[in-house]
């Protein structure tokens, strides 16, 4: 993929990063707190929800820790 991305997939980057960070806080989960549950760094949980992007697999393991539907996160 090209280094400048499209901007319709940074929108829906930010957008996923924001539903995240919003499932995070309504399970009343710090960045580090969820990024224990996942075993991934908190950079990686403070990047996804900048906007960054996602692995699917980091995706998954996510949703498992929040104990939400993959589907809540990437509608």
């Amino acid at each position: 993929m090209p280094d400048a991305q499209p901007e319709w997939i940074r929108l829906a980057c930010q957008q996923q990063g924001n539903r995240i960070r919003e499932a995070r806080e309504y399970a009343n989960l710090t960045q580090e707190k969820l990024a224990e549950r996942t075993e991934l760094g908190r950079s990686t949980i403070q990047r996804i929800e900048s906007g960054a992007g996602i692995k699917f697999v980091h995706l998954l393991v996510i949703a498992h820790a929040l104990d939400v539907p993959v589907a809540e996160l990437v509608r």
